[in-house]
């Protein structure tokens, strides 16, 4: 079978399979997908299958019949001898269970969150509906918040049928999900297709303009491209592919653009404009899709992703089912070890102001370790203040009151459109089963490099939009920052934060003219400093003269407050003495990044530092005079943000409707 899309109204026909084509506006009565049941792509390796199937040997869940009166009862877990087949993935939709098998669907990509939905959308029931041929049985169960598995109710199949199977979702408040096995005895089983449904019409239609904005990705750009189009039932759901492209290195160019946009037809849209970093390409993408098609929601996608298509398919689901408008959030899943789940969900601490993940999720947790099943803490809702652009689903009408993205070039973009939606209440939902690849930043450290500008600039703009009457929070850990930097002797990142304090006070009037600009002037800055010239290897360099031993040992960090504060007092007096001359030409010390931490660097003269990724080294040397400027000047930025805060706050706030309009926007664009 193949399965209905997601503004599809009619029964699918279990004995051909036959399909009526979906009507955009959708007919009046009869079930809507809310999500398809999906196998893994042929070249997946087999960590990633247990993001879509649990088939672990020997682990085997046997239900436990309630007893009379009795509505659901706990599954006991037992650990049996047999199994251990694999499921016959025939196709993205359909498989085969082979003899002597049970295969659980309890898997991130083919559970049904539904915690989610029972917070966020209008339903209070659901349908599982599978398209079983053969001999076996399906066995449906669901957990509460905390993980606990009940055993809901299974049919035997025998034969070429249809499974359908009602499914209440009131006992999920505060969490907890759905999932089926299958299970065989001495005859296989063939899954033809299924999804969870929704008993009735979706509102709205499935009218989602795709926008990825890239800036010299173009092999990515074109596998994406390819995802969409080649999937006619998330095509028939996409009204526009709209992608800004800002590199040298043109999509256009790539090798299978060519048929990747023969498929998308006429939907796709590319335009070339400079590079306005990710938020004048998510702006032109708005501007775009609000001016020239008829969506009714727009999805924001990185161009460094591997997408998984279905996600388009269940963001667009959830976002027409959701009791007011929202923004529908994507998961981030690692792209360098892919069963990895990096990112749950996202906060904003209103304090201090910063970004962090959500309380009680765990960041890179690898579901090939540890399943959906076996893993409690994924169970409970998470609730975010935002969800980053990675994959992000805004309703048009959102759009349209909200407005487009601040002109920041990078960073704290999606966070501030989060805020500003929430402050006009529209939430956001960053839901499980809804996710897309993209690289992890445990290769990162983007608040040491260039990008450190616009982490700080943008940070205070979005505080002074969103944030709190008293800065001094804020303040307190930047200028704590400031010195970490100076420990590190990364002189080029508080060079460029003092260039961001200096732009912020500039006020909203300088955004927009600085943002076709700013990346050559914070590129041209950097430079000038050590750290902030990369080599390619520790090699280009004099080795240390440090023996194996002692070039691999390295003091323990302070414990406890009292020692990190003598640490510091000890790290910044040795940082106004004269460095060992003999040093400047040859590093005292070669550093590996995992060791690069402040009370390891403040204690020498001079080190080579390994990048995070692994591909160069950094040169630094201690240089007590500009330790003593730097401090002083970041101190008086700090001062002068404080004392200015009150006014600055007003002059932001007055000029928002102006720095997210499409006129706003129109002079860069047009």
């Amino acid at each position: 079978m193949t399965t209905a899309p997601a503004d599809q109204r009619g029964r699918v026909s279990p004995s051909t399979g036959d399909q009526p084509k979906p009507a955009q506006d959708g007919p009046t009565t009869g079930p809507t997908l809310l999500q398809r049941v999906i196998l893994p792509r042929p070249a997946d390796p087999m960590s990633v299958r247990t993001l879509y199937v649990d088939e672990r040997s020997g682990a085997k869940l046997t239900p436990v019949e309630p007893l009379p009166g009795e509505k659901d009862r706990p599954v006991t877990v037992t650990v049996s001898g047999t199994g251990g087949r694999r499921l016959k993935v025939t196709s993205r939709t359909t498989a085969v269970v082979p003899a002597q098998t049970e295969v659980s669907f309890g898997a991130y990509f083919n559970g049904f969150a539904a915690g989610y939905w029972r917070a966020w959308s209008t339903l209070t029931d659901i349908a599982l509906r599978l398209d079983l041929e053969g001999s076996g049985r399906v066995d449906v169960y669901r957990t509460k918040a905390d993980g606990s598995q009940i055993y809901v109710g299974g049919e035997v199949v025998d034969g070429r049928r249809e499974v359908e199977m009602a499914l209440d979702l009131r006992p999920f408040e505060d969490g907890g999900w759905f999932w089926f096995d299958l299970t065989t005895d001495d005859a296989e089983l063939t899954l033809h297709g299924g999804g969870w449904h929704a008993p009735h019409p979706a509102p709205g239609r499935a009218a989602v303009t795709v926008g990825m904005p890239t800036f010299n990705r173009p092999a990515d750009c074109v596998a994406t491209l390819t995802a969409i189009g080649e999937d006619p039932v998330v095509l028939d759901a996409v009204t526009a592919v709209i992608l800004p492209d800002q590199g040298t290195r043109k999509v256009r160019d790539q090798a299978g653009y060519e048929q990747a946009a023969a498929a998308l037809g006429d939907r796709l849209r590319i335009v070339d404009q400079p590079n306005l970093g990710g938020s004048g390409g998510y702006a032109r993408v708005m501007y775009e899709a609000l001016g020239s098609t008829d969506c009714e929601q727009i999805l924001y996608m990185d161009d460094d992703i591997l997408l998984e298509p279905d996600s388009i398919l269940r963001a667009v689901a959830f976002s027409r089912f959701s009791r007011e408008p929202m923004l529908v959030g994507g998961q981030m899943l690692s792209l360098q070890a892919r069963s990895q789940l990096s990112t749950m969900g996202e906060v904003v601490d209103r304090n201090q102001f910063m970004w962090r993940p959500a309380p009680r999720t765990e960041a890179h947790h690898d579901l090939a370790e540890q399943t959906l099943r076996q893993t409690p803490w994924l169970h409970r809702r998470v609730d975010v203040d935002y969800n980053a652009w990675w994959m992000c689903l805004i309703p048009r009408v959102v759009a349209e009151d909200l407005g487009l993205p601040l002109p920041l070039f990078i960073k704290w973009d999606d966070a501030e459109y989060g805020l500003r939606a929430r402050s006009r209440g529209y939430r956001t939902a960053t839901v499980p089963g809804i996710a897309i690849w993209h690289m992890s930043f445990i290769e990162k450290d983007d608040s040491s490099d260039w990008q450190a500008y616009f982490h700080y600039r943008n940070r205070l703009v979005a505080a002074a939009l969103h944030g709190p009457e008293d800065p001094t929070a804020i303040l307190r850990e930047t200028f704590k920052r400031t010195l970490r930097h100076l420990m590190l002797m990364e002189y080029s990142a508080v060079a460029l934060q003092i260039k961001a304090f200096t732009d912020f006070l500039a006020g909203p009037e300088a955004l927009f003219p600085k943002l076709p600009t700013v990346l050559a002037e914070i590129r041209a800055e950097r430079a000038t400093y050590d750290d902030g010239r990369p080599l390619d290897s520790a090699t280009q360099v004099p080795l240390a003269d440090l023996d194996a031993l002692g070039a691999q040992l390295f003091p323990e960090p302070p414990s406890g407050r009292a020692q990190s504060a003598l640490g510091l007092v000890r790290g910044v007096l040795r940082n106004l003495k004269t460095p060992d001359p003999g040093l400047r030409e040859r590093p005292q010390r070669n550093v590996p990044w995992a060791n690069a931490q402040w009370f390891v660097l403040a204690g020498l003269d001079s080190a080579t530092v390994s990048t995070p990724d692994g591909r160069g080294v950094t040169f630094r040397r201690r240089d007590p005079a500009m330790f003593k400027r730097m401090v002083s000047e970041s101190f008086r930025l700090h001062r002068a943000v404080s004392a200015d805060w009150t006014s600055l706050r007003e002059r932001y706030r007055a000029a928002l409707p102006t720095l997210t309009s499409r006129d706003g926007w129109k002079h860069l664009f047009e």
